[in-house]
Formats: structure tokens, sequence, C-alpha cells
């Protein structure tokens, strides 16, 4: 899952971030209820980059490229691989190394273990003892992200095969990468600004 691409989009704002890491994690609707009011806002900023992310035409294209062998799994597919140049890029985007901020990022999360659902609280210590925040900056975590969600599905989804489009494909997705997320950027900010 692109993790890292959700935690920076959150800020500085650690209800926020908290909320939008454990977006995926949290279904339904009554978030207020299940998480209380500030981490509930995170939640929905986490699927409002879901919405805004699957429905724009440059991250359309980077899946398409993918769809003919990875089908409906593209879509998770190119969030990993967009999580990589984020990484990789990471001074373009942000004035801490990644390694220290991936560090507090890792510190927040478990300082707030109480309010996480089971399954993040299972996996913090993978996420840490692996550094994937880190590791996303190398075409091997990548591979080892995708490998780790492929043994996860229930279907034969071939994620773990996907690093090969990566590769043949680099400059193309980075490309995309580029186009895109300064775009999702500025959708949060706005999103921020009228919702906080």
């Amino acid at each position: 899952m692109n993790f890292l691409a959700h935690l920076y989009l959150s800020g500085d704002n650690p209800s926020l971030l908290i909320g939008n890491f454990i977006g995926d994690f949290v279904k339904g609707k009554n978030l207020v209820e299940k998480v209380g009011a500030k981490i509930a806002k995170g939640i929905e900023l986490h699927r409002e980059i879901d919405f805004f992310t699957d429905q724009h035409p440059v991250v359309t294209e980077s899946k398409k490229r993918l769809r003919s062998t990875y089908r409906h799994y593209s879509g998770v597919i190119v969030d990993v691989f967009y999580d990589h140049y984020l990484a990789k890029n990471w001074n373009n985007y942000h004035d801490e190394p990644l390694a220290v901020y991936a560090a507090k990022i890792y510190t927040l999360i478990q300082s707030n273990n109480t309010v996480l659902p089971e399954r993040v609280n299972m996996m913090m210590p993978y996420m840490i003892n692996g550094n994937w925040l880190v590791n996303y900056a190398k075409l091997e975590g990548i591979h080892q992200a995708l490998s780790g969600m492929a043994r996860r599905t229930p279907y034969d989804s071939k994620m773990d095969e996907s690093i090969s489009a990566l590769r043949e494909n680099y400059q193309e997705f980075k490309t995309e990468f580029e186009i895109f997320f300064p775009e999702l950027k500025q959708h949060c900010k706005e999103w921020v600004e009228r919702n906080l």
C-alpha cells in the first residue's frame, strides 16, 4: 500500500496523519463513533486521496500499462510504484531526510497504538523492522512490499511479478508520477483548508 504518500499528504497534523495512515483498515461510516472526530478527518482525507487518484487521467495511463496482466490489482500496484518515486526523490518534497521522517512516523504511530485497528498493530513490527518507508526508495523494497501483498490476496494477483513492469517502464511511470503528484498535493492542501 502507498503508506508514504498518505503520510506525507497529511502534513504535520498528528491526528490527520494517524487517520490517513489507517484509512484502508477502517470500513464503513460512523467514523467519529469509531475513532473520534480528529482521526476521522484523517480517514476522510485518505478516502479523498483514493477517490482523486482513481479518477485521475494520468493515473489511468499508468494503470492501463498494467491492466492486461494484473487486472483490478493494477491500481494497487501503481500506488506502490508511485510511493517508490516519492521515496527515491524525497529530498524534492521534504526538508527532512527520509530516514529521520520515517523514524518519527514510526514513533508517532506506536504512541497511538490504542486507537489503531488490530491489523495495523499486528503489521507495525514488520513495517518498522523492515523499515518499509525508507526501503520504498529501492526496487528491492518495492518488490518485497508487492510480494507481501501478493501473499495476502485470496487470488493469484501476480503482484510479486509486477516489479518487472516497473523496471521495463521506469521512466514512463516516473514521468506520470511527476505530473500527477503535485496535482494531488494541491488537491489535499485545498481539502484540508476546507475541512479542518
